[in-house]
């Protein structure tokens, strides 16, 4: 066998090694949700059942939880898109010798640990409210508002990234030919920028709700009172796992990878638009050149 070969079997053995480790877990997960026992395994196996699925949802804490983790996601996204939108679009606008040090500073949260940015929120917005004298009902003590905060700190340094790998693609002539048709800025925002970036805003929405949704070094510092579905997860694991969990795992699963199919669908149409788009205006260039010639 030469050396080649064994290099390819290697490679082969290797790559089957890695999806193994990644994915044997979640299908004996999986599996665990719909065995008939009362701890999650899969051997043995002592018959099919869905009954730890309406336990799930009978679960008033797990309920909670999910419905409040739901709310933060959108909180999260509705904030930390526009503020992820606004940076990449600065990014493009400051001179090229600052573009290093405006990058450094608002990717810097991403580096920040989540334990640090949840305690860091806690106590300014605690300091915050007694320095306005607010009282314990306002939103300067509400978990969920810290929450979103906290969350969006970094999460709006993701959307960024989005908005700047697609920004990288924008042909800068068109907003000059709006401008020069007599279009406003703002009319240049909403009816050229936008539709431009509506793949990347999708993209970037979808990563800050999961983002969020699945957050807990930020959210067990900034919730207080409140709970979400990792904070609930954590307390349910310390006291032992539960089957119903397995089943909450195969429904995040699920959810999941219908959302990441949905956004890549979406993502591919508005590629094959761009194509076709291309494709007829240079058709319609060269068919206008062709009825050229013959008047020179």
């Amino acid at each position: 066998m030469s050396s080649q070969a064994i290099r390819k079997l290697l490679v082969s053995f290797y790559i089957v090694l890695f999806f193994l480790y990644l994915f044997t877990p979640l299908i004996m997960m999986g599996m665990a949700a719909f065995n008939d026992v009362e701890f999650p395994q899969v051997v043995p196996w002592a018959g099919f059942t869905l009954r730890w699925f309406p336990a799930l949802f009978a679960d008033a804490l797990m309920m909670e939880g999910i419905v409040n983790s739901i709310w933060i996601g959108i909180g999260v996204m509705a904030l930390s898109v526009p503020i992820g939108l606004a940076a990449a679009i600065v990014m493009t606008q400051v001179h090229q010798r600052l573009q290093t040090l405006y990058y450094t500073i608002v990717v810097s949260p991403v580096l920040m640990p989540g334990v640090i940015l949840g305690i860091s929120t806690l106590v300014f917005w605690d300091r915050l409210g007694t320095f306005m004298d607010a009282d314990y009902e306002s939103f300067y003590y509400s978990g969920m508002f810290l929450t979103i905060i906290g969350q969006s700190t970094f999460i709006s340094a993701y959307t960024m990234l989005i908005f700047l790998a697609r920004l990288q693609r924008f042909d800068r002539t068109q907003e000059e030919a709006a401008l020069d048709l007599g279009a406003s800025h703002v009319q240049v925002f909403w009816k050229v920028l936008i539709p431009f970036l509506r793949p990347a805003i999708f993209s970037a929405m979808g990563l800050a709700f999961l983002t969020s949704f699945e957050n807990y070094n930020t959210t067990v510092f900034t919730i207080q009172a409140e709970s979400t579905l990792t904070t609930v997860l954590a307390g349910k694991v310390r006291m032992g796992t539960q089957p119903d969990l397995a089943a909450l795992a195969v429904l995040i699963i699920g959810v999941t990878l219908v959302s990441a199919v949905a956004i890549e669908i979406a993502q591919r149409r508005e590629q094959r638009r761009e194509l076709a788009a291309k494709a007829e205006a240079a058709r319609a260039e060269r068919t206008m050149q062709a009825a050229a010639q013959p008047a020179q």
